[in-house]
């Protein structure tokens, strides 16, 4: 297993060969499975409050957490002013909150761009609504940031903790119960133990698949495009989504470089919704092509699409586990739930996740309970799980609303939603729940 510390000089560790090391296991107090977003912020969080509550007491050591990433740890990043990764995150004001008290925000902030407005439409009508960050005295309504910064930083400030270890490529093998101890088997040969598990080890987790626990899925029957599009016109700080019967459309206001351009400017990434069918007949569009067809979509919102950069598509797939907890394994994020992208909302979930669970493990530690302790995770699981489910809920009616091409439905979709645009409390109450403001 090799031990990687990430820092903007790249420096390294690396383990000693495991066959030449002791043959009895390494204990950890926590292992997190899987280094990506939500997991990194929750090994940041736990190495901090590791620390803390061994200054305050004396008789504490240090806790030790194991930070696995089945693929090799990448290299910090350098983007360029305008070439940006096609994979981005709709940061909630909350979440941002969250990752400044973990001392990560400063270093992505230059890059993220911040929307001060949303307008959302009816792609079949004429509704419209426009939420403005001004109507609940905010500076803006939340940060497009790309994933591989937003790691970057991540990575970077878990390098700087003596408590972390950060191992990659170390792909699991098995898990093994032990009484109160999880065993780790790693595909090099080396075991783990610990007696918590943490699996932020995405959608497909093979953490919650090797514990079994149970799943409920429904497919979308939808696939998603993302891919970053330059402009005609500026996007001024506004993120825009187009309802259509065959899916969303968003685009995300990007920033090139705030010395290059400090205002506004014309990038924005999208996430295009469609049937597969659909998605097939656009992915096979040349760039022009592909162009004319978002620039009609969006209804000429931001002028001619000038450029289309590669287009990624994955697919849909709305997940959630019956349970996040067994005793000693906890699910975050993707692991526990996925969500429809057409909110923005599933990272935020996760990194809320991350947060709750650190918070009641800092409170087992203060009553020197066991960090596996079903009764610690459940507490866990109890704040969770309506949150996540309340907002699956809400896309999934979303989306099924949108759907509708009946011309009542249609009619009472616009009256709806150009009602609620003229109801400022309803609305701006609508906003602070979006941006998980406490």
């Amino acid at each position: 297993m090799s031990n990687s510390k990430v820092s903007d000089k790249d420096v390294s560790k690396v383990k000693d060969d495991p066959k030449t090391e002791a043959a009895s296991p390494q204990h950890y107090d926590i292992i997190v499975v899987g280094a990506g977003l939500v997991g990194a912020a929750f090994a940041l969080r736990m190495a901090r409050i590791f620390a803390d509550n061994a200054s305050d007491n004396s008789k504490h050591e240090l806790g030790k957490i194991a930070l696995l990433e089945a693929r090799p740890i990448p290299s910090p990043v350098s983007p360029s002013a305008t070439t940006f990764d096609p994979q981005v995150v709709a940061l909630t004001e909350g979440s941002r909150q969250w990752l400044d008290a973990l001392d990560v925000w400063q270093s992505c902030e230059a890059r993220a761009c911040p929307y001060s407005r949303m307008q959302v439409r009816d792609g079949e009508g004429t509704g419209c609504i426009e939420f403005d960050a001004a109507e609940v005295q905010r500076a803006n309504l939340g940060h497009i940031v790309e994933n591989s910064l937003l790691r970057a930083s991540l990575l970077r400030a878990i390098a700087e903790q003596d408590n972390i270890d950060l191992c990659g490529p170390a792909p699991v093998e098995s898990l093994r119960r032990d009484g109160e101890t999880i065993t780790v088997n790693l595909l090099s040969g080396e075991q783990l133990t610990s007696s918590l598990v943490v699996a932020a080890d995405g959608a497909n987790s093979p953490i919650r698949e090797q514990m079994g626990f149970e799943l409920r899925t429904w497919g979308y029957e939808h696939i998603a495009i993302t891919a970053t599009l330059k402009t005609e016109k500026a996007h001024g700080s506004t993120a825009r989504q187009w309802f259509t019967p065959s899916g969303p459309l968003a685009f995300l206001p990007l920033r090139a470089s705030a010395e290059e351009s400090p205002g506004e400017n014309n990038y924005v990434s999208i996430v295009w919704s469609q049937m597969p069918e659909q998605a097939e007949r656009l992915m096979a569009l040349d760039k022009a092509e592909f162009c004319r067809e978002l620039t009609i979509t969006s209804e000429g919102a931001l002028g001619t699409i000038e450029s289309v950069s590669e287009r990624l598509q994955f697919p849909l797939t709305q997940r959630h586990g019956v349970d996040y907890v067994q005793p000693g394994i906890a699910l975050i994020g993707d692991a526990a739930h996925t969500i429809h992208p057409l909110a923005g909302q599933g990272v935020n979930l996760g990194f809320s996740d991350a947060r709750v669970l650190a918070e009641e493990l800092a409170r087992a530690l203060e009553q020197s309970s066991g960090l596996g302790g079903l009764q610690t995770l459940k507490r866990y699981q109890r704040r969770r799980k309506p949150d996540n489910l309340a907002m699956m809920a809400t896309m999934e009616g979303f989306k099924r609303l949108f759907e509708r091409e009946e011309l009542p439905v249609r009619l009472l979709r616009n009256i709806g939603m150009s009602g609620l645009d003229r109801l400022p409390s309803l609305k701006n109450s609508l906003i602070r729940q979006a941006m998980r403001l406490d």
